[in-house]
């Protein structure tokens, strides 16, 4: 028997497909996947298995058996197959070659389903609805939308899952575990797919173009997403409203909006998330951490994005045009609340009164006004704020930082109204002064004036009455005249 398999003389042919084998226990094993047989069945719980090594590694997820270590790193797993494919994570061998196209992989199952993108072959059909998979557990998992089963379930929270694979992911969220590692940077990643999309940053590939103009992306979700602007397709409506999405994940936020579902809580207050990367943004708060630092200047900030908009402070880019008036925003979120100015739009509404707003940031900053709720603590002492903004006023009140300096004089100011206050105080003394020094040029006019029509004492001619006349007009336009404060 061992001889066959050098040889590839595999004698036991498949009456249901073209594979063959080396030994009538492999083709028999190999019939029940035709057959549906699960001789092999479980002792702990009712699954059962097609093959007697499937049964030993199901029964470790019991035991909690991980009989093989990684080396490399703490993990370990319950077969040694397993343990084979993960070291290649760290070592970033490939060793599985497609033959039509340049691409390999770290396993051979990985290859095979690769390899059907080029045959087409889709041999799985859903007797529910139309749809065609490339593999068996791929549809398995496609019919668990159709009967709604979801069993695999979270040992943290009540969350259940169609696909094991879904689990894990999940679990890390809990566990806070990133076993993909960047080779280029620090970073590091819960999903696989995520390295890989991460890597081409450093890399710089984009390899999905956008047919209809020239733009290209490092994913594939990227180009969908992006290809509805040109289409103007929504096909994710939302069931509480009607309101309409591009991308499946807009709509999972959006959802959460009506029915109020937060999963990720806050351990240094009691506040709550939607996402986690919201809860990651909100943590920097408390612990002052600032990962996004500028190349032009010592700034640093807890969000991308606030590093993007404030580097084009010092690129002087701003490619957000407004079509209604001439005014041009750093990025596109600005430049849709600015719109609202035009349109009059304020679709946030509060839920505890009539009012609305422009922005989300203004409804959740409003919101605190009936909850009473002050998440911004001073470290100097034990007053809280509802706002970022207030609490940093308020700081310098221990820092003694007076940041907003007075051009006019040497006095300084540790908050904008009480240095606005002070500008205008020099504005009014600029205009008193504007208009004492303007009527006292008028006086002085008219007194000049005076004096040279008064030739001989005691003696007024007729055209000295007439050029006194005019002095009484002239009298006139000084009382009268509007005056230039800023002369």
């Amino acid at each position: 028997m061992h001889t066959m398999i050098h040889t590839e003389n595999n004698t036991y042919q498949c009456s249901l497909c073209d594979k063959s084998f080396a030994n009538l226990s492999n083709l028999k094993e190999h019939n029940r996947i035709h057959t549906g047989e699960k001789a092999y069945k479980c002792s702990n719980c009712n699954k059962s298995f097609t093959q007697k090594g499937n049964l030993k590694s199901h029964t470790m997820i019991h035991t909690g058996e991980k009989p093989y270590q990684c080396s490399q790193c703490d993990k370990s797993f319950t077969h040694i197959s397993y343990l084979k494919t993960h070291t290649r994570i760290h070592t970033g061998e490939k060793p599985y070659q497609c033959s039509q196209c340049d691409k390999s992989f770290s396993d051979n199952s990985a290859l095979k389903y690769h390899t059907k993108i080029h045959t087409g072959k889709k041999p799985y059909q859903c007797s529910h609805c139309d749809k065609y998979f490339t593999r068996s557990n791929t549809l398995k998992s496609h019919m668990r939308i159709h009967t709604g089963e979801k069993p695999y379930q979270c040992n943290y929270c009540d969350k259940s899952f169609t696909e094991n694979g879904s689990l894990k992911k999940h679990t890390r969220i809990h566990t806070g575990e990133k076993p993909y590692q960047c080779r280029h940077c620090a970073k590091s990643f819960t999903v696989k797919n995520n390295l890989k999309n991460h890597t081409r940053i450093h890399t710089g590939e984009k390899p999905y173009h956008c047919r209809q103009c020239d733009i290209s992306f490092t994913n594939n979700s990227s180009l969908i997403s992006h290809a509805r602007i040109h289409t103007g397709e929504k096909p994710y409506q939302c069931s509480h409203c009607d309101t309409f999405f591009t991308l499946k994940i807009y709509l999972k936020k959006h959802t959460m909006i009506h029915i109020g579902e937060k999963l990720y809580q806050c351990t240094h207050c009691d506040k709550s998330f939607i996402e986690i990367k919201s809860l990651k943004k909100h943590i920097r708060i408390h612990t002052g951490d600032k990962p996004y630092q500028c190349s032009h200047c010592d700034k640093s900030f807890i969000d991308k994005s606030h590093l993007k908009n404030h580097t084009t402070v010092h690129t002087r880019e701003r490619p957000y045009q407004c079509s209604q008036c001439d005014i041009s925003f750093l990025d596109n979120s600005t430049l849709k609340s600015h719109t609202r100015i035009h349109t009059g739009d304020k679709p946030y509404q509060c839920s505890q009164c009539d009012k609305s707003f422009t922005l989300r940031s203004y409804l959740k900053t409003h919101t605190r006004i009936h909850t009473g709720e002050k998440l911004y603590r001073c470290s100097h002492c034990d007053r809280s704020f509802s706002q970022k903004c207030i609490l940093k006023t308020h700081t310098r009140i221990h820092t003694g930082e007076k940041p907003y300096q007075c051009s006019h004089c040497d006095q300084a100011f540790s908050d904008k109204s009480s240095h606005t206050h002070h500008i205008k105080k020099h504005q009014r003394q600029h205009s008193y002064t504007a208009i004492e020094k303007h009527m006292d040029l008028k006086i002085s006019d008219t007194y000049s004036l005076s004096d040279s029509i008064v030739k001989v004492k005691g003696e007024q001619t007729d055209s000295e009455t007439s050029e006194t006349n005019s002095l009484s007009e002239l009298k006139f336009e000084v009382k009268e005249e509007p005056i230039d404060m800023y002369e």
